[in-house]
This record gives structure tokens, C-alpha cells and sequence, in this order.
């Protein structure tokens, strides 16, 4: 390693800067800054929740029931990063919900939406570094920055939801697209 090399993580400048991009107003961040690129992220996240309660929706007998559970999962993991940002209580929300209908997660999409977008409106560009504290779902006491919160709740239902895509394909149903380069093409 070259003498006065950086060894940990980029941050956002340095990244865009190793790689020719901008860090405002092009590449990435065309949409006002870290926080322009939430926004961007979190609607991707809406619409992709809303096009798997749509897939469940259309399944003709009994939904898979691996996929309505992480279904289930995502969208309360989503609602109780909700409530750690905002500095409520989250100890009593349940990360993997029992016996959850289809309905009550277009209840809790819509919930999270409007909390998401509220929190989101409410962000600026600084107070994205701020630590948050939490403790997780085992008690333990810890402090993150928001913007590494944010980024989790996208990349976690991501994740999952490609799970649910996997399930749903198992059981001889037609799986939801929701690539966020599918939401871009359709923005």
C-alpha cells in the first residue's frame, strides 16, 4: 500500500471522485444530493413492495406461504427501521409477524410509505451523518448513521424480495419483476 493511502471505507465524494462521477447534480446523485438519492431509492422500494403485493395477489388458491412470511418480514423490518430513525419504540414491533393477511401488508406498505416520505421530507444532507440510536431485536444498544440505515432498509428488502421471487417461481407462479433498473425504464 502506497505511503498516506486511505485504508478505510470511501465516503461518497471519494468514491464519485475515484470514479469520474459527481457527487451533486450528475452520475449517481442527479437528484440533489445523498438525500436526493434516498428519495430515489425509497421510491424504487415502494413501488417494488407494491408490485409483490400485487404477484401475491394474483395467485390463483393459496399464496405460497414462504414468500407471504418474508413478504410479511420486509415490510416490518421496513416499519421498525421506521421507528428507530424517528426515535420511537420499537421493542414491541414484531420482525417476523405471525399469521399476517395480505391486506395487512397494503395496510402496512401504505404506512410505511407515508412515514418513509414524511422522515425522508423532513432530512437534510447533514443529518444524514448523525448516529441513531437503537437497540436491536435483541436488546443490544447500538449507534448508526442514518444514511447507513437507509441504505440497509433498501438493500435488505432487495434481498428478500428476490427470495420471494424464487418462492413464488417454485410454486408455478409468475414472480414480480421489481430490478430497480425495471422501475427506472417505467419512472
Amino acid at each position: 500500500m502506497a505511503e498516506g493511502q486511505k485504508t478505510g471505507p470511501l465516503n461518497v465524494g471519494e468514491w464519485c471522485a475515484l470514479f469520474g462521477m459527481a457527487a451533486e447534480g450528475g452520475g449517481i446523485m442527479r437528484d440533489n444530493g445523498l438525500k436526493g438519492h434516498f428519495i430515489r431509492q425509497f421510491k424504487h422500494v415502494w413501488w417494488a413492495d407494491s408490485r409483490i403485493a400485487d404477484a401475491l395477489a394474483s395467485v390463483t388458491g393459496d399464496i405460497p406461504e414462504k414468500a407471504l412470511r418474508l413478504y410479511t418480514h420486509v415490510l416490518a423490518a421496513e416499519h421498525i427501521w421506521l421507528l428507530r430513525l424517528t426515535q420511537q419504540d420499537a421493542s414491541q414491533a414484531a420482525i417476523w409477524p405471525e399469521h399476517a393477511a395480505l391486506s395487512d401488508c397494503r395496510r402496512l406498505l401504505e404506512l410505511n410509505k407515508r412515514g418513509y416520505q414524511e422522515y425522508l421530507g423532513e432530512l437534510t444532507e447533514a443529518s444524514l451523518s448523525d448516529g441513531v440510536a437503537y437497540r436491536n431485536s435483541k436488546g443490544v444498544l447500538f449507534e448508526t448513521s442514518a444514511a447507513d440505515i437507509l441504505a440497509h432498509v433498501c438493500l435488505h428488502g432487495s434481498y428478500h424480495r428476490g427470495q420471494i421471487a424464487s418462492y413464488m417461481r417454485l410454486e408455478g407462479h409468475e414472480p414480480a419483476n421489481t430490478d430497480y433498473i425495471t422501475y427506472v425504464r417505467e419512472e
